[in-house]
């Protein structure tokens, strides 16, 4: 078995930019993708009137420099996060929004034009869609002598010479079965890492007209009293497609997506009148529901639990199986930076140990 017979677990940012890191190094990388599709918890849909809505990672800012970097080393431009004009704030739902606007000092949030997906499409187009697998559960992963030997829902088998994960660990440990076991440590330390916007609903509503811009609203929404819980413009750079995006009362999973819905509408027209019953389209996505995301938890987590925990830089199995993804990060994890940031650490951290 050859040592530079690599394998990753994830087509995520976090397993597409280790790919990328890792083929330049000239190893030979092949991902094993679970979903039909590569990108993880970036998913861009694009709406009938053009507008591209994003149901998963969207924002970033100047501090998320890794990033940065790599958009400007792709040529993949961004934009400022539009908040000009009113924002509201509901507190109650018998008492009426209060009223601010986000002053121009403030840090502003970035997203990439085109969407959030661009990057993923040039990460594939980097790493090579013949690489990529789709389709490919991994269910168990066996040391053999010298090699691992990874087992898919299908049957079908593979050898590599290292393994590295990208899911996020609380799922890597519920999902995939291990041979010889993990250390009960490491199994422990994963069943309490909380998987970033694995209990998140996020939705759009798709419009052919910013009737709020018009109205001199920004369309930023915060709300402690109805089904929206945050929200934001979501119009396109060239002013092409129009969209208020959000983040739903995780609560509401319980709900119906069309009961989700009229609370939504009910929401929107109480704020901004009868114009935002005129939508095109309605969005979702309940992450909760997401098999290959989200595995529920035997406790309460808090946001970002043990994410970024020092014992993912731990190598197992004899050396061959590192556990990265961005819930491992040192910096920002959860979030795209530290998809980029763990992918960095665990090819440095790769590089150095198998040399």
């Amino acid at each position: 078995m050859s040592e530079t017979k690599i394998t990753i677990i994830g087509a995520g940012l976090s397993g597409l930019m280790s790919a990328y890191l890792l083929q330049k190094k000239g190893y030979e990388v092949t991902i094993l993708e679970a979903d039909t599709r590569s990108g993880g918890r970036i998913e861009t849909l694009t709406g009938a009137t053009g507008a591209t809505m994003e149901m998963g990672a969207t924002w970033f800012s100047k501090p998320h420099q890794n990033l940065i970097a790599l958009l400007e080393e792709f040529n993949i431009p961004y934009f400022k996060q539009h908040t000009q004009g009113i924002s509201l704030f509901e507190t109650m739902s018998f008492v009426p929004p209060q009223k601010f606007e986000i002053s121009d000092a403030e840090e502003p949030s970035y997203r990439i034009v085109g969407g959030t997906a661009k990057l993923i499409e040039k990460l594939v187009q980097e790493v090579g869609i013949q690489n990529i697998i789709t389709n490919s559960k991994v269910t168990s992963i066996k040391e053999m002598d010298g090699y691992l030997e990874i087992t898919t829902a299908d049957g079908i088998t593979s050898k590599a010479s290292k393994v590295i994960s990208t899911l996020p660990p609380h799922l890597l440990v519920q999902t995939i079965g291990f041979e010889p076991q993990l250390p009960e440590s490491i199994e422990k330390l994963a069943k309490k890492t909380h998987t970033w916007m694995g209990e998140s609903i996020k939705f759009s509503v798709e419009y052919a007209t910013p009737f709020w811009r018009t109205n001199n609203y920004s369309g930023t929404l915060f709300s402690q009293a109805s089904i929206i819980q945050e929200m934001y413009d979501h119009s396109t750079f060239d002013h092409n497609g129009y969209a208020l995006k959000g983040f739903l009362n995780g609560g509401t999973h319980a709900l119906s997506r069309e009961e989700r819905k009229e609370k939504v509408m009910l929401q929107l027209t109480k704020l901004f009148g009868t114009e935002a019953n005129n939508y095109v389209d309605y969005h979702e996505k309940v992450w909760r529901d997401e098999p290959l995301t989200f595995f529920p938890y035997e406790q309460l987590l808090m946001g970002h639990e043990n994410n970024g925990h020092p014992n993912y830089k731990n190598i197992f199995l004899n050396g061959k199986l590192f556990i990265s993804g961005s819930e491992t990060a040192s910096q920002n994890p959860g979030y795209m930076e530290g998809s980029i940031v763990a992918a960095k650490e665990i090819a440095a951290q790769f590089l150095k140990k198998i040399k």
